[in-house]
C-alpha cells in the first residue's frame, strides 16, 4: 500500500467457506472449556451433568432438522458425517445391493467416500443435472434398480447455490425402498429442510456453517436405517462414532441451531436474500459479459455465484482481496487441488468460462454497506484484469 493511503474497510462475503462463530454461542461454550465438566460417559455427577448437557444439544440440533433427537450423531464436522452416511449405510446393506447413486455435483466428500466404495467393488450412478444445476426425480426414477443401496443428493449446491427439489426426489426414494441421504450443509436454517416432512433418512450437518463452532457436525439417522460405525472403540454415541465426545462443540453446535431455529431463520433468509438480489442487479448491470451460475430463483438466499469471462479466478480474488474484499471461486474444499470445477462442468460451462468463477456468500453480519462496496471496488478491478489480458489474445 503507498504511504499515507488509507486500507479500505474490509468485508467479509466468504460465509460459505467460514462462517464466524456467533458470540451467543460462545458465550455458552465458554464454561465447558474452561471449568470443571466431566466425561459423558463418566458414573459420577460431572459425568451425569455432562450426559445431561450433551442431551439437551442433540435435542436442539434435532430440533432445527425436524427429527427426533435419537437419531443424531455427534461428528468432527460434515466431511465425517458424509463418509458416515455413504460408507455406513454401503456396508450394510441388504445383500446384493452394491450400487450408490450420487449427482454429478455433490461436494468432495461425498463424491471420494463414493469413489472409495467404488475401489471396493460398488457400483456408482452419477446423475446429470440441467444447467442451472438441478436434479430431474424422473431422471433419479430411472436410474435406480434392484441393486441401488443409497442415492445421496445434496440439498443446495455450496459452489453455484441452487436449491434441489427434496420432496420430490424423496418421494421416488421412498416407493423405491431406497435410503436417501441428504447433505443439509449450506440450506439448513435457510431453506425449508425438515427430514420427517420430507421423507429424508440421512441429513449432514454442520456446525461452522451455522455459525457455531468448526470441528462440530451431526449426522441425522431415521430410526431403522442400519449403518456400519466408521470409528471403532468405546461405543459412543450409540455405537456409531466411538471417541470421547466433543462436549463443547455439540453444546456449541446445539446453541448455534437453536438460534437458527428460533431467531433468525426465515427473517434473516429474507434479508439476506434482499441484499444478495442486489449485489446480483448491480454487478451484472456494471460488468459486461458476465452471468449467474446456477438458478436465478431456486438458489439459497445468503448465495450469489457468477462467471466473469475474459479474467482468471486467481488473479480477480488476489485484486479483490488487495481491495479489501473476501470471496471465493466456490468450494473452499476443493481449491487446494487446481482443478477445474466438476460442478462448473456439469452444468455446461466451458473452461474459459470455469476459469471466471466467483462466488459471494453472505452472512449474519453482512450488511447493505458492504453490498455497495463491493459494487464501488470489483468492477473497476474486473476491467483492469481484463485489458491486461487483452494483448495476451491479439
Amino acid at each position: 500500500m503507498a504511504p499515507g493511503a488509507v486500507e479500505p474497510e474490509r468485508v467479509y462475503l466468504d460465509y460459505a467457506g467460514f462462517a464466524p462463530v456467533d458470540p451467543r454461542v460462545l458465550a455458552v461454550m465458554r464454561p465447558f472449556l474452561e471449568a470443571g465438566i466431566g466425561n459423558p460417559s463418566a458414573r459420577h455427577s460431572l459425568g451425569a451433568e455432562a450426559r445431561e448437557s450433551l442431551d439437551a444439544a442433540r435435542l436442539k440440533v434435532a430440533r432445527l432438522c425436524g427429527g427426533a433427537a435419537g437419531g443424531i450423531i455427534f461428528t468432527s464436522g460434515a466431511t465425517e458425517a458424509n463418509n458416515l452416511a455413504i460408507k455406513g449405510v454401503a456396508l450394510r446393506a441388504r445383500p446384493g445391493a452394491a450400487r450408490v447413486v450420487v449427482s454429478a455435483i455433490e461436494h468432495i466428500s461425498v463424491i471420494n467416500a463414493c469413489r472409495d466404495l467404488e475401489k471396493a467393488g460398488m457400483s456408482l450412478t452419477w446423475l446429470p443435472v440441467d444447467g442451472e444445476g438441478r436434479v430431474d426425480p424422473e431422471a433419479l426414477r430411472s436410474s435406480l434398480a434392484a441393486d441401488t443401496a443409497l442415492v445421496s443428493i445434496g440439498a443446495a449446491n455450496p459452489e453455484i447455490g441452487t436449491v434441489q427439489p427434496l420432496k420430490e426426489i424423496a418421494r421416488v426414494t421412498r416407493a423405491a425402498g431406497v435410503p436417501l441421504h441428504v447433505d443439509g450443509v449450506g440450506a439448513l436454517g435457510r431453506v425449508p429442510v425438515n427430514v420427517e416432512a420430507m421423507g429424508i433418512d440421512l441429513l449432514t450437518m454442520s456446525g461452522n456453517d451455522l455459525y457455531g463452532p468448526p470441528g462440530s457436525g451431526a449426522l441425522w439417522v431415521r430410526p431403522g436405517v442400519r449403518i456400519h460405525p466408521q470409528m471403532l472403540g468405546g461405543g459412543q454415541e450409540g455405537g456409531y462414532r466411538s471417541g470421547t465426545e466433543n462436549l463443547p462443540g455439540a453444546v456449541g453446535l446445539g446453541v448455534a441451531a437453536e438460534l437458527m431455529r428460533v431467531e433468525v431463520a426465515h427473517r434473516e433468509a429474507a434479508r439476506l436474500a434482499t441484499l444478495r438480489d442486489r449485489l446480483m442487479a448491480g454487478l451484472l448491470e456494471a460488468i459486461p459479459d458476465c452471468r449467474v451460475t446456477g438458478s436465478r430463483e431456486g438458489r439459497l438466499p445468503h448465495h450469489l455465484s457468477l462467471v466473469v469471462r475474459g479474467v482468471k479466478a486467481d488473479s480477480l480474488l488476489l485484486d479483490l482481496d488487495l481491495a479489501g474484499v473476501a470471496a471465493s471461486t466456490g468450494s473452499a474444499c476443493t481449491a487446494l487441488t487446481q482443478l477445474t470445477s466438476h460442478v462448473l462442468r456439469a452444468i455446461g460451462c466451458t473452461p474459459a468460462e470455469a476459469e471466471g468463477s466467483l462466488c459471494f456468500t453472505l452472512g449474519r453480519w453482512t450488511t447493505a454497506s458492504d453490498v455497495e462496496a463491493v459494487l464501488q471496488r470489483l468492477p473497476p478491478i474486473v476491467a483492469r484484469l481484463r485489458a491486461l489480458a487483452a494483448p495476451l489474445h491479439t
